[in-house]
């Protein structure tokens, strides 16, 4: 197992712009570093997922069957619409930090996983690049699959938290501007909207 090619190429594909690390950016700009912190451990956490999927074989059962494919396809893009109407919905709000009330910070984490269990192009991606790291004479390709899966997870957590950290640090006095703040809103919703249609795209 490759696990020094596999982490240098894995911090490379998460620090490109991509749909997760442009939520965190998002979330971040809009709502603090610690929204964008509590986010990002959200998406890494909805890994575990697709990590047990590939290494119990299950994730070859989803992308060979259209149906099950379809399904998860058409939720994530139904989810992700749905979050672009809430944002747009709140767009007026100018808060750079967590509302206090209870469950708010449950929720935002959960949006997390939810985001990317939902997306089939995280699967899509496992399956294609998490093989290429197992050794061909290995007798137990499920745990491999299973500690790259959690090495994937962990430097995702790390880059997304410093990600967090310097969105927030760099917008924090333009986000007291209610333009610039307005702007963030719709754009928040926009990508929300984006990817949430591009998903309807997505083959096999």
């Amino acid at each position: 197992m490759n696990i020094l090619g596999f982490l240098s190429a894995a911090i490379l594909l998460t620090l490109m712009p991509g749909p997760d690390i442009l939520f965190v950016i998002t979330q971040s700009i809009t709502r603090g570093k610690k929204a964008g912190i509590i986010f990002a451990c959200g998406l890494c956490t909805g890994l575990i997922a697709h990590t047990a999927a590939v290494s119990l074989g299950l994730s070859l059962i989803l992308y060979n069957s259209p149906v099950a494919f379809s399904v998860l396809k058409y939720m994530g893009a139904a989810y992700l619409i749905y979050l672009g109407v809430k944002s747009y919905i709140h767009r007026k709000e100018n808060s750079l930090a967590l509302p206090s009330a209870i469950g708010v910070e449950y929720k935002l984490y959960r949006k997390g996983i939810l985001m990317n269990i939902l997306n089939p192009k995280v699967l899509l991606f496992f399956i294609a690049f998490f093989p290429q790291f197992v050794s061909p004479a290995t007798e137990n390709p499920a745990g491999e699959l299973l500690i790259l899966g959690l090495l994937f997870m962990a430097q995702g957590i790390v880059i997304f938290s410093l990600v967090a950290l310097l969105a927030d640090r760099l917008s924090r006095r333009l986000m007291q501007n209610a333009r610039f703040s307005l702007i963030m809103h719709i754009i928040e919703s926009l990508v929300y909207f984006a990817i949430g249609i591009s998903l309807i795209f997505v083959t096999v």
